[in-house]
């Protein structure tokens, strides 16, 4: 792989990491934009694969779906992930305490931007599909209005089992790992963990992460191969829905507040993430082939 086409995927890997820290953006979502959520769907379907035939004792399916794994595109995204979510962890934790408000406005930016992606990869829109987007969105609008439980200290037997819920924002775009980590209680602590390096706590974040993402990605893989349309016609909702987690101003328990004095400045960031975004559109379609599309594979 040329180091130029490495470098670019690192970078797509950072922002996804980022993405992975902030509540209300999902990792899927920026993985669409970027143009490499194909790519991770299909290759972490043929790795899970390849983990079940190990259990199974099969080495011959474990090396040949591991052969068909995109190791080229996911070595340099995982380091970049790993990058995005350290730095993430260090320096967006205080800069979202420090300015919540215009930070959530330039994600809200971010995702409604984005949402030309998944709408457009939909094709035509038929009116059954629009009734699974608007029930996705309303379904995402209330769940991202539940106040979070509160887990100071959590176990590290819930740790797992939420890190396996929350890989799926990898797998679908407009569900936000982290806010599914707000809602559990554990956001706070799982920052903090990567801040502190807690090897304990991350490692079964890992393990847990490794499982429900091998168990999850053959799911959404078979629903985007069988009910394409549908399943981004899901998509498209539940990322809209997923906007009520941004809007700028908000109180302690996430209700809804009118706009305050600061209105302008909000606009403005909304309106700089979106251009952000619509430019990253122009110069992926323009400059480099999707390695996203459905319809063929990536020349990465």
């Amino acid at each position: 792989m040329k180091p130029f086409s490495a470098a670019l995927n690192v970078l797509r890997g950072g922002l996804i990491g980022l993405a992975e820290v902030v509540p209300g953006v999902s990792g899927g979502t920026v993985a669409l934009v970027v143009g490499v959520y194909q790519t991770v769907i299909s290759s972490a379907a043929y790795f899970s694969r390849g983990l079940f035939a190990a259990v199974r004792g099969d080495l011959s399916a474990l090396r040949r779906d591991w052969a068909r794994v995109r190791w080229a595109v996911l070595l340099p995204l995982g380091l970049g992930m790993l990058v995005g979510i350290v730095a993430g962890a260090a320096v967006l934790e205080p800069l979202i305490e420090a300015e919540p408000t215009v930070v959530r406005a330039v994600f809200a930016g971010l995702i409604l931007a984005s949402l030309w992606v998944p709408f457009r990869m939909a094709g035509s829109w038929s009116p059954g599909m629009l009734a699974v987007a608007v029930a996705a969105a309303v379904g995402m609008f209330f769940l991202a209005g539940v106040p979070s439980l509160q887990t100071p200290d959590p176990s590290l037997w819930l740790v797992a089992p939420a890190a396996a819920l929350a890989v799926c924002a990898l797998v679908l775009p407009g569900v936000s790992g982290s806010f599914l980590l707000v809602i559990l209680g554990l956001y706070e602590p799982t920052l903090a963990a990567v801040n502190d390096r807690d090897v304990a706590y991350l490692g079964v974040f890992v393990l847990g992460a490794i499982v429900g993402l091998a168990l999850f990605v053959r799911v959404v893989q078979y629903l985007l191969t069988t009910f394409r349309a549908l399943t981004l016609s899901l998509m498209t909702g539940l990322m809209a829905g997923s906007l009520r987690a941004l809007w700028p101003w908000q109180g302690e328990e996430r209700d809804l507040i009118a706009p305050g004095e600061d209105a302008g400045s909000v606009v403005l960031a909304t309106v700089i993430a979106m251009v952000f975004v619509i430019t990253l559109l122009v110069a992926e379609r323009y400059l480099s082939p999707r390695v996203n599309s459905f319809s063929q594979g990536s020349s990465e």
